[in-house]
């Protein structure tokens, strides 16, 4: 097993979710719209986005020797990924709470609301998602120590996979923002990305292409056309039926590559983090001013090029640069510990001669 080459169309499955997403919250923003703008897929978008970090997990990590430095960079990165954006997203929502006679619409008030979306432990608005995403990332850590030594880790692995086995039996309870609620769409990326990594299963051919898209655009538009008022989308079956989608996605067949790798959606997929966690706050503020003169249609379709505009100024001024500073200062206090860890016991031999 091998660490994955970037697959430029799962960059696009990540925009085509995000999009989504957006789509999903006009409804609420917009309650006055013809019933079509009412589109209930951002729990099924969600989904893509959590099997789609446990295929970039098992795919880019699980091959690599874990020891105390690996663990260590990875957290960092992932951390250096999430985490800043993620704040300012949080201080940005707190600051409209706190606007008299705003009305926002997620609001987070009070201290103890506040302390609770910065320690990661949050549940307003789409912030619910990121604590479980940050979950996944330290239960990877199990996952690659039972992947690093199979033999050693046998009985972890074992325990692992009844914890989970067990958590199916009871349908995945808990609140939404824990572990165990949402456990299976990341293990059922982690198994996609296993498997893509290992190069066992490479199916390949128009029919893979056909089956990428018909496979995603049957998720999306069976919710969209039948089971529109279905609220509980959270089973395994949907967990399974992530993992496929995103294990078809990265074989990149020409059909779907087409779409799924087109500039636009990679666009949008590079952004997505940023467009996901400011397109509420930023829709609802032109929902408050540009809605008052703009006809309803007019008025979605302006709050959404905003927001992708805003999430394109979030990536660029804040997400990526902050990620890219953080992991280099890590990088360098890592290379200055290794000269002190070098240059010791040169030290200890000179003192005692």
């Amino acid at each position: 097993m091998r660490a994955t080459r970037h697959i430029a169309s799962l960059d696009g499955l990540r925009g085509i979710a995000a999009f989504l997403v957006v789509m999903s919250h006009v409804a609420l923003l917009y309650p006055h719209l013809p019933g079509w703008f009412s589109l209930n897929i951002g729990a099924e978008a969600v989904e893509i986005f959590f099997a789609l970090s446990g295929f970039l997990m098992a795919s880019l990590y699980a091959a690599r020797p874990l020891d105390r430095v690996a663990a260590t960079d990875y957290l960092v990165h992932r951390f250096a990924r999430i985490y800043p954006v993620y704040l300012v997203a949080v201080l940005f929502v707190v600051i409209l709470s706190l606007v008299p006679g705003l009305d926002y619409i997620h609001p987070i008030h009070g201290p103890v609301e506040i302390v609770r979306h910065v320690i990661l432990l949050g549940s307003s608005g789409v912030f619910w998602s990121v604590p479980p995403e940050i979950q996944f990332y330290f239960f990877f850590l199990l996952v690659w120590l039972c992947l690093s030594n199979p033999r050693r880790y046998r009985f972890l692995a074992l325990f692992l996979a009844a914890c989970v086995a067990v958590d199916a039996v009871f349908d995945f309870p808990g609140p939404g923002i824990m572990l165990p609620s949402k456990i299976h769409f990341f293990m059922a990326g982690v198994a996609a990305g296993l498997l893509y990594a290992s190069g066992r299963l490479r199916p390949k051919g128009w029919v893979v292409g056909v089956a990428t898209l018909g496979l995603l655009g049957f998720v999306f538009l069976s919710k969209i056309l039948l089971w529109r008022d279905q609220q509980d989308g959270w089973g395994l079956v949907m967990a399974v039926t992530a993992g496929v989608i995103v294990f078809l996605t990265a074989q990149e067949q020409s059909l779907s590559r087409a779409l799924l790798a087109s500039p636009p959606l990679r666009f949008l997929g590079k952004i997505s983090f940023s467009l996901y966690l400011f397109h509420v706050p930023v829709m609802f503020l032109s929902m408050k001013t540009l809605g008052l003169f703009l006809p309803g249609p007019a008025a979605v379709v302006l709050s959404v090029c905003l927001a992708v505009v805003f999430a394109t100024y979030s990536y660029h001024l804040i997400e990526d640069p902050v990620r890219r500073r953080l992991v280099e200062r890590w990088k360098r206090h890592r290379a200055r510990s290794a000269v002190v860890a070098q240059s010791e016991p040169r030290g200890r031999i000179a003192s005692t001669a």
